[in-house]
């Protein structure tokens, strides 16, 4: 078992300037010092250290990766100082940027920085320590230090300041997947270079997908000729009716060299990469060029669309000894310990069919299909085993069984991870709901199309890996935390950084820094001055932490009160309520906002009178449960328990396209029982729910819906003579529920939703059972 890392910052100072309640001269603090991810220890000092042409980089250790470390601090300074900065051992007398081998610090990735008025010292224990400290000084410095050429007039000053540091997670990492599109060696190198200066040390590189193969294999030439190719794309989004295509040849892959260069820029950077071989499905582009490995012999092509597809890999021993011998020119080319071999996904109609795979079965004593993906993940396992390799898997490996010495990536939610590590096995936390980078981080209409979903950067920070359920000693199964990146919708590397960035930032935050005292508003308040770094860099990257916050509550009289805020320091606020998008002379917003009726809301901040974020656009109903009391018979699912039951009744319509919007709750194996109080009597007219509905993404319409109604909270009877209807919202993703109720009169409304229940074969997510989301309930 790895173990989370061990503080060794007991003895230095007690100092955290990062506290959720700031004093001005703190607030000024947490400006000058501008460093993400938050440092465990940080102790301002009086002055500055003024960088000039007579600095050098002196570096202590023997181990040759520490003047290694001393040249990439240099290269990082000369091209935008234009000074010289030699490396080696300190000359007498001379101003260094110094990097001190300190045995003292036994914590590897520790780092202890010391900005003086004289000079700066770099401590650490290792190499990796003294790269992640340049990374914390490098943010010290003015954010043109990131210019490629020579910039005049710039003050190289760094803030003095005592800073101890040291990551709470051992794994802190980043994935791309490369099947869906393809991105080039150099951009590859280029998302690398970004997660290790955000102190991220893991790059999970998805290489085989359904679309496309995207490695060399030697061995099997196919796999590059016919593999790595597809012969079209899908246009727009999956659930877009009809589909269309771009009738484009479109693919392409790694070299062996390709990969070599890629493994040792990352070694570079203290980056472990962690290749990913999908198996048994997402097989598709393999069984294309060897259609013997399937269990219908084909014949098969790279898939043109997304989706999960029912042709996957023969449990035959054909199989095995073809994965085996790619699994050994991919062992030969990547150092790490850990190869990821899927097993998510895996549809199991192909097998419940195929004579070789019931053989299989009968001769290995396996019950079910289930049984016998195990036997497959076990049987990868231990060829990997015999080569000195563990394995990490999706967390579906759990099913019929874990492999021995398996590593879970709990993605599902928490539940795979919990279960995995009350058995003993580690775990790295990735779940959909905080995790998942390819979701919408903003609902303004001017986003790019991107899979579904919502996921603002607040999401992502307020992101605790370690579940409450675990105990201490299970909880020490953990590793850490990873973003995915999956790139249907992702066909190039600006848009991949975009993102990306700054919710990669926010995880790694989660990853490195201390549970105590994280504190978003000051998180974005660093990022608003990080960010003229990433503009430096050329970082494409998401203005949505900068955008307006809305809530409301009850106006007095009737109608829904609304409240509009941002975390953008110095930013006003433009909004309109007729339709038109805002602008500098849009109405200002300087208090509540009372609306008696239906009605849109766009608005957006503004610097200096250019717009500095998305536009809001939001309808808000006017409805009589608006901000009224509502209860829940059964939680939401884990994935969703940080949202209020409020949420139901905000006069916020969740959105018609996307289902992580943060006014959806979902549902999975129990009903959804909602019941409001209204405070007193009513006569009521309508009542009516809306639910998303995308098969795609395993979301169903409920089974049935009933509604009743009580005036003592106690007994609830049913509503004579109310009539249902069903209807689709306006963008066919979402139904509606309705009931006209003829005028009954009731305090209190008690609707219940049942779950559409196990998914059937033939649909994404087969054998599962449903996801039911449940949005906006609508009380007239």
């Amino acid at each position: 078992m790895r173990n989370l890392y061990l503080p060794f910052l007991t003895l230095f100072f007690i100092a955290n300037i990062y506290m959720s309640c700031q004093t001005p001269q703190e607030e000024k603090a947490s400006n000058t010092y501008a460093i993400l991810p938050r440092p465990a220890k940080l102790e301002p000092r009086q002055g500055q250290c003024a960088l000039n042409a007579d600095f050098q980089v002196a570096y202590s250790g023997e181990n040759p990766e520490w003047e290694q470390v001393a040249q990439y601090l240099a290269s990082l300074l000369r091209p935008a100082t234009g000074y010289e900065w030699p490396v080696g051992p300190q000359a007498a007398g001379a101003k260094a940027i110094a990097l001190v081998d300190d045995p003292a610090i036994t914590q590897p990735e520790a780092y202890q920085l010391s900005v003086r008025p004289d000079g700066i010292t770099i401590r650490a224990g290792s190499p990796a320590g003294a790269f992640y400290g340049i990374q914390s000084l490098r943010q010290l410095l003015p954010p043109e230090i990131e210019a490629s050429s020579t910039q005049s007039g710039i003050s190289w000053a760094a803030p003095c300041v005592e800073i101890a540091d040291e990551p709470r997670f051992a794994y802190r990492g980043m994935h791309l997947d490369v099947g869906r599109h393809f991105f080039p060696p150099e951009f590859v190198k280029r998302y690398i270079g970004l997660l290790a200066k955000h102190k991220m040390n893991r790059f999970h590189w998805h290489l085989t997908e359904d679309q496309g193969w995207r490695i060399e294999i030697k061995r099997y030439p196919k796999l590059q000729e016919i593999a790595a190719y597809r012969k079209e794309t899908l246009v727009g989004h999956y659930s877009s009716q009809p589909r269309r295509y771009d009738g484009q040849r479109y693919g392409g892959y790694y070299t062996q060299e390709e990969v070599k260069d890629i493994v040792a820029y990352a070694r570079s950077r203290f980056v472990t990469i962690i290749p990913e071989i999908e198996m048994p499905g997402h097989s598709l582009a393999a069984l294309s060029a060897y259609p013997e490995l399937g269990c219908t012999r084909g014949p098969y092509e790279a898939a043109t669309h997304w989706g999960v597809f029912e042709d996957v890999y023969c449990t035959k021993d054909t199989t095995f000894h073809f994965l085996e011998n790619v699994l050994a020119e991919v062992i030969a080319l990547f150092p790490s310990h850990d190869i990821h071999i899927g097993g998510d996904e895996c549809p199991k109609v192909r097998w419940k069919n195929c004579p070789d795979c019931q053989r299989r079965m009968q001769e290995e004593g396996l019950k079910n299909e289930h049984e016998l993906q195990s036997y497959f993940i076990g049987r990868m396992e231990s060829y990997l085993n015999a080569q000195g390799r563990d394995i990490i898997g999706w967390d579906e490996i759990l099913e019929g069984g874990l492999a021995p010495n398996a590593t879970v990536m709990s993605w599902r939610g928490t539940e795979g991870g919990i279960a995995a590590a009350r058995q003993g096995h580690d775990v790295i936390m990735t779940p959909t709901s905080y995790c998942y980078l390819d979701y919408y981080q903003s609902m303004s209409e001017d986003e790019p199309l991107a899979i579904g979903g919502y996921l603002p950067l607040s999401q992502v920070y307020g992101y605790e890996p370690i579940p409450e359920e675990l105990s201490p000693e299970e909880a020490r199964h953990i590793l850490g935390v990873q973003g995915n990146l999956w790139t249907e919708y992702i066909p190039d590397g600006p848009k991949a950084e975009y993102m990306a960035y700054p919710r990669a930032i926010a995880l790694a935050e989660v990853a490195w820094s201390p549970k105590a005292g994280r504190d978003y508003e000051d998180f974005v308040h660093r990022l608003s001055h990080y960010s003229r770094h990433l503009d430096e860099m050329g970082v494409q990257y998401s203005n949505e932490a900068f955008g307006v916050r809305i809530a409301t509550a009850p106006a007095e009289g009737g109608g829904v009160q609304i409240s509009l805020s941002t975390l953008k320091e110095g930013a006003a606020i433009h909004y309109t309520l007729d339709g038109a998008a805002p602008n500098a002379q849009s109405s200002t917003y300087s208090g509540p906002i009372s609306l008696n009726a239906d009605g849109t809301l766009l608005a957006a901040t503004f610097d200096d009178g250019e717009r500095a974020s998305p536009v809001l656009r939001q309808e808000v109903v006017a409805h009589r449960a608006v901000g009224k009391a509502i209860s829940l018979a059964y939680p939401p699912h884990s994935d969703y328990r940080h949202l209020p039951a409020s949420v139901l009744v905000n006069g916020l319509p969740a959105s018609e396209t996307r289902f992580k919007d943060g006014e959806w709750l979902a549902w999975q194996e129990q009903p959804m029982e909602a019941t409001v109080d209204l405070g007193e009597s009513q006569q009521l007219r309508s009542v009516s729910l809306h639910f998303f509905n995308d098969p795609g993404v395993w979301i169903h319409p409920p089974s049935a819906v009933s509604l009743s109604f009580s005036d003592d909270g106690e007994h609830f009877r049913q509503v004579e003579n109310a009539q249902e209807t069903i209807s689709s919202g306006a963008g066919e993703r979402t139904q509606i529920r309705a009931f006209t109720t003829a005028g009954a009169r009731a305090r209190y409304i008690r609707i219940t939703a049942q779950p559409y229940g196990i998914i059937p074969d033939g649909v994404p997510g087969a054998g599962h059972p449903a996801w039911l989301f449940v949005g906006e309930l609508i009380v007239r």
